[in-house]
């Protein structure tokens, strides 16, 4: 007897509680009699059996110890990887000096990689190396790949062409190692577990997925304070926010390797892969040839590669294609889960992040979701599916996933109606040949203005004082695109006609200063829109007889020049700047310029009061974020219990459905939805020509579309565990008769 069949001997003992002495014995007796070769095969297969009999568990449970270094791993790597990816973008903009779209492409690429490469993985896995070895050689490659990227952002090491090779180098490296360990770590750990104890199998997946959102929360918060508050070569540290990441992937390499001896190695079945594409490329051809109406129908089209192919193996090809049919809907629940990285984040650059007791930015609102999913992971598994199943509710997981999807329909309803109340709260924009104009008045007294023709005399009809803050922007109307606007100064007993040429759909300021003796009148064009990522955009206006350097930001220092100069915009972080470094060519001093709130900006003039010295006076150009970021809570908290009730119950019946020779590649396949879940989106934003409030409701409605479909295949589909996959095999070796396992068909009705 081989040893495969002996281990599925040994697979039905543990099922059936048969004496394991005896048979052992018999198995052995019956290797006697075979070649020296079968004997130490049978030796060997007889050892690994009789070592899984003697698993080591956690505290008397039965959960198996070898798990706790599979979920440390897994933490690491997790951290490792969004830890990484969280700087990723600004190490591009910034370091690299790469433009936003390139970018955003190089971004979306690598992440799309990160879920293609499963498939290498599975296979690597399934049909050569094993699931443990591939794990292990997989993150050497991605250890590479990290220092690789490490060395690319030190900016002594080379010139941008260096660090551009190495990092893409070090990114699809690290692209092939965190996407090939993908669809082997989940199905390892849930080999270390016997069959009659599913029940702890199903709480090891939540526990996993728990392990990956804790390595998300903590890697998100950590890397960003490492690139932003360490200084390294004097500019942020993007070398430590890579290294410390590649630290953790070390880490989390070691930590697995330590658990070697504990671990149940099932072997790898063979060419797997490509035993199913032949298997399904036979059958297809074998019954195109056969197309006759004489010749007798068969019950499924896979029974056609029965002349080539073994029973088990079509069995197994069987269970795998109803499964991937299952998946066919999946990748629109994706397609929103991924945008919180994306439209979500851009929602919220358009709200006030503070909170009073602590100020959120944009980005640090996606940490929002692996924090809830530590919380709902043990709430959901303890409290509300117990509840459900007491009240005699059966929720199995094809209900759960459905659920899922309504609730993340749900969040993007949500979603829809927070975009509409900010874009109520937006100011108006100019339309065609319009343009909005305020009047800023710095002289010493006031001055009348007058917009000479054209029907727009009336706007400005009474005098602007002296630094009068304007209280909005007027409209005025164009004879055409463009046009030159006269206006009528009166300022004391002067008289002064002035000219400005316009733009339509443009915001300007008209800046009026005077000596005591002259009034003059500079236009200037003002920021239209609110500033992206949240933050803060200022310029200043220089009214000292000397040219001004001011230190604000980390672009370098704002240099405005005497005598009503003006800056061009500066964007920096939200913040109460209290004490801005400025000098002049003989003098140091500080501005107090205050609360620089989320997306407004401002335009801050520099004067010299004689009893107050030099100060800065501050003028609200566009007002800021007025929506608190905390109206987000609602869909944040709907889509994360989606993913709690979709993925974690995803990973779990892709592992209790997949035949046990095609496991790393199931998952692999469930994680190919995800890639195929990033295209979607790139091609709905790309084509749809939707306002942001409109695609939300477009994506809510598909998936609402979807998961009725989902619903009807999922009433259809008729579940399947392990021993029925390859009951008849087993059971025939235990002396069982009967040569097929009849399922009980069963509709999982929704």
């Amino acid at each position: 007897m081989s040893p495969r069949r002996l281990f599925f001997h040994l697979f039905a003992l543990k099922r059936y509680r048969l004496d394991l002495p005896a048979l052992l014995s018999s198995h052995l007796r019956c290797c006697g009699k075979k070649s020296g070769s079968r004997i130490k095969g049978c030796l060997s297969s007889s050892r690994l059996n009789e070592e899984q009999s003697n698993i080591q568990k956690i505290c008397g449970s039965s959960y198996p110890l070898s798990i706790a270094f599979i979920v440390v791993n897994e933490f690491c790597e997790r951290f490792s990887y969004y830890g990484m990816k969280a700087v990723l973008t600004l190490y591009f903009l910034y370091f690299l000096h790469w433009s936003e779209d390139t970018s955003t492409s190089v971004y979306h690429a690598f992440s799309s990689l990160c879920y293609f490469t499963p498939i290498l993985g599975a296979a690597i896995a399934d049909s050569w190396l094993g699931k443990f070895k591939t794990i292990i050689y997989l993150s050497l490659v991605y250890v590479l790949g990290h220092v690789l990227k490490s060395l690319g952002a030190i900016p002594i090491l080379g010139g941008k062409m260096a660090h551009t090779i190495l990092s893409l180098i070090g990114l699809s490296l690290i692209a092939l190692g965190t996407g090939g360990i993908k669809p082997c770590v989940a199905a390892f750990g849930g080999d270390q577990f016997e069959e009659k104890h599913a029940e702890e199998r199903t709480r090891y997946f939540s526990v996993f997925y728990l392990s990956i959102n804790a390595g998300s929360l903590i890697s998100t918060f950590i890397t960003p304070m490492l690139r932003g508050d360490v200084q390294c070569f004097g500019e942020d540290c993007y070398a430590l926010a890579f290294g410390v990441p590649g630290l953790l992937m070390v880490i989390a390499l070691v930590v697995f390797a330590m658990g070697s001896k504990m671990y149940k190695k099932p072997p790898p079945e063979g060419n797997v892969v490509a035993q199913v594409i032949k298997c399904v490329g036979f059958a297809i051809s074998n019954r195109f040839k056969n197309r006759s109406q004489n010749i007798p129908r068969r019950p499924h089209w896979l029974d056609w590669a029965a002349e080539k192919y073994p029973k088990h193996l079509i069995m197994d090809v069987k269970a795998l294609t109803r499964i991937l049919f299952l998946y066919i809907p999946l990748p629109m629940f994706w397609a929103l889960l991924d945008q919180q990285g994306s439209r979500w984040t851009l929602q919220a650059t358009k709200m006030n992040g503070d909170l009073g007791f602590f100020v959120l930015q944009p980005d640090q609102m996606q940490v929002l979701n692996p924090f809830l999913v530590l919380i709902f992971i043990p709430l959901f598994d303890l409290v509300i599916y117990r509840l459900i199943a007491k009240c005699g509710i059966k929720f199995s997981s094809l209900r759960k996933m459905a659920v899922g999807m309504i609730l993340a329909c749900l969040a993007f309803a949500v979603a829809a109606i927070v975009e509409i109340k900010i874009n109520g709260m937006a100011p108006p924009q100019p339309g065609s040949q319009e343009i909005f104009l305020q009047v800023l008045n710095l002289a010493d007294d006031e001055v009348k203005v007058t917009v000479l023709g054209h029907g727009n005399n009336s706007l400005l009809a009474e005098p602007i004082k002296s630094f009068q803050k304007p209280t909005h922007y007027f409209k005025l109307h164009l004879n055409s695109k463009s046009q030159d606007f006269h206006f009528h100064l009166k300022y004391h007993n002067l008289s002064v006609h002035t000219e400005h040429s316009v733009v339509e759909n443009n915001w300007y300021t008209v800046i009026l200063h005077a000596d005591g003796k002259n009034i003059s009148s500079i236009m200037v064009k003002d920021v239209e829109n609110k500033t992206i990522n949240g933050m803060t955009a200022v310029r200043f206006i220089n009214t000292l007889h000397k040219d001004v350097t001011i230190s604000l930001g980390t672009d370098g220092p704002i240099t405005v020049d005497k005598d009503y100069g003006v800056s061009a915009y500066r964007t920096i972080p939200r913040g109460e700047y209290s004490a801005v470094p400025c000098k002049t060519e003989d003098k140091d001093f500080s501005l107090n310029l205050g609360l620089l709130d989320f997306g407004a900006s401002y335009l801050l003039v520099i004067t010299n009061v004689s009893n107050k010295g030099l100060q800065a006076w501050k003028r609200e150009d566009i007002l800021a974020n007025q929506m608190s970021i905390a109206w987000q809570l609602p869909q944040y908290a709907l889509v994360t219990a989606a993913e709690v009730m979709f993925s974690v119950t995803g990973l779990e019946f892709s592992y209790s459905q997949a035949p046990s020779s095609m496991k790393s590649v199931l998952q692999a396949a469930w994680l190919l939805t995800v890639a195929f879940g990033n295209i979607i989106v790139l091609v709905v934003a790309q084509f749809s020509g939707l306002v942001q409030w409109a695609e939300f409701i477009l994506f809510s409605c598909l998936l609402l579309v979807v998961c009725l479909i989902f619903s009807i295949m999922s009433y259809y589909y008729v579940p399947i565990n392990s021993e029925e996959i390859h009951g008849p095999e087993n059971k025939h070796h235990l002396h069982m008769q009967g040569k097929m396992v009849n399922l009980e068909t069963k509709n999982t009705k929704l």
